[in-house]
């Protein structure tokens, strides 16, 4: 998988977030098509159209258990005065060799089963003695055949107009019809209808290979003692969740230490397995920022054109943020800032769309809309900063969920969207229209 270089800029550049998440799409690069069995192609992008090869259902069958019978020999048929025929034999689903259905006759059918020559319609056996022999049927001889083989009679007590309770051949799609169009995300409804026209395999994108890693000696992860001054890992969690939810598979790394040499050998060792890596902590201009010092060095001489770049966003929150590629194979690599809301919003703002990129994907955006601000007060904003604030969005109005914070967690597991507030606005006051973005 290749990428393109990114853009470089100055170390005193204010990136906007337009032009951090341009150059991201302008690097990454969807992945090469590859034939999948259909099981494993679910969730993949299909690369070209697929025809039909014989028509659904490929012949008239039977949508119930019943009698195949001629039109004009039910047609006066009443409770009073049924039509009485004769019993030819069963059709059952699955069946090559059928018997004909011939003037007074009757041939019992199973739900699937093919239309027999002769027949034009179809009776339910609710409408029948059941081939008792006796008169009306009721209760539960109304639901069931009678034993199997010809012979014996069955009075029909409605009549059917032609074609009836009959699936016709083609009635889905016909053969020579587009089936499904490139760009079609597979899900469980796409597999069954290429099962059904006898696809066992189709070319697709496959699902990019993520590896979500955390950074930070102070993380412990859930399940074990949380000693005096540690935190419970909790970003590779949710951003492993969201690169599945994205499409992705994706893959959690235990946290690294504060440790440089030891985050890039994990990095290295990660690249077999990754279309696409991404970070968490690291990223500011602290002592122990250990993504800068690890992979800033990153692409000399052994990997030209290789290499991250630790860029400042005019964003809140999620200002700093590194992008770019390592290894052979410039596998794209986007390092995240530590703070959970910070990291989750970056997510989901670069990160997924990116993920969408690489899967084939034309549409990579979160929908977004308009929304009315209800709040109890005046939304603030730093000037000159594209705020994006936690927020819950029904019929048309959206609340803030918490504070600007970057580090509340509980209020970020309540909202299902994120307000904007553009850079050149201070306050917003209630009742004003937003721009929400939708989570979900």
């Amino acid at each position: 998988m290749s990428t393109a270089a990114p853009r470089t800029a100055g170390p005193d550049h204010l990136w906007s977030v337009d032009e951090h998440l341009d150059d991201i799409l302008a690097t990454v690069r969807p992945l090469d098509p590859i034939e999948l069995n259909l099981l494993d192609a679910q969730g993949c992008v299909l690369v070209e159209d697929v025809t039909v090869p014989v028509s659904l259902p490929p012949f008239d069958n039977s949508s119930m258990d019943g009698y195949a019978v001629r039109v004009a020999d039910v047609a006066g048929a009443s409770e009073q005065y049924p039509a009485v025929l004769d019993v030819v034999g069963d059709v059952a689903a699955g069946q090559a060799d059928l018997l004909h259905v011939g003037p007074g006759q009757a041939a019992r059918i199973m739900t699937g089963a093919p239309l027999p020559p002769g027949a034009e319609t179809v009776v339910p056996v609710e409408w029948t003695d059941g081939g008792l022999g006796e008169g009306p049927a009721t209760g539960m001889r109304a639901r069931s055949l009678a034993p199997e083989g010809a012979g014996g009679q069955v009075r029909v007590h409605r009549p059917a107009p032609a074609r009836a309770h009959v699936r016709a051949e083609g009635s889905d799609v016909r053969a020579g019809d587009r089936a499904l169009e490139a760009g079609t995300v597979l899900g469980p409804p796409q597999i069954s209808l290429l099962a059904a026209i006898g696809r066992g395999t189709v070319r697709v994108r496959p699902r990019p290979r993520v590896v979500v890693l955390s950074t930070g000696s102070e993380l412990v992860q859930p399940g074990e003692e949380l000693r005096p001054g540690r935190i419970y890992d909790s970003n590779s969690f949710a951003l492993t969740a969201a690169a599945r939810d994205a499409g992705a598979i994706a893959y959690r790394v235990g946290a690294v230490a504060d440790d440089a040499a030891t985050l890039r050998d994990t990095i290295e060792d990660q690249l077999v397995r990754a279309d696409l890596v991404v970070t968490t902590g690291g990223v500011s201009v602290g002592a122990y920022d250990v993504v800068k010092e690890a992979l800033s060095s990153v692409g000399d001489e052994d990997e030209p054109g290789a290499g991250i770049e630790f860029r400042r966003l005019a964003m809140q929150p999620g200002k700093p943020q590194g992008f770019g590629s390592i290894g052979p194979d410039h596998t794209p690599l986007l390092a995240l800032p530590g703070n959970p809301v910070s990291s989750y919003v970056s997510f989901e703002l670069f990160v997924r769309p990116a993920i969408r990129t690489l899967m084939g994907l034309t549409d990579v955006h979160r929908p977004r809309t308009r929304a009315t601000l209800t709040a109890d007060g005046a939304l603030t904003s730093p000037k000159g900063r594209r705020q994006f604030l936690r927020g819950r969005y029904a019929d048309g109005a959206v609340t803030p969920v918490g504070g600007a914070g970057s580090h509340l967690v509980a209020a970020l597991a309540r909202a299902n969207a994120l307000i904007v507030v553009p850079e050149d606005t201070e306050s917003v006051a209630p009742g004003t229209g937003v721009e929400v973005v939708l989570l979900g």
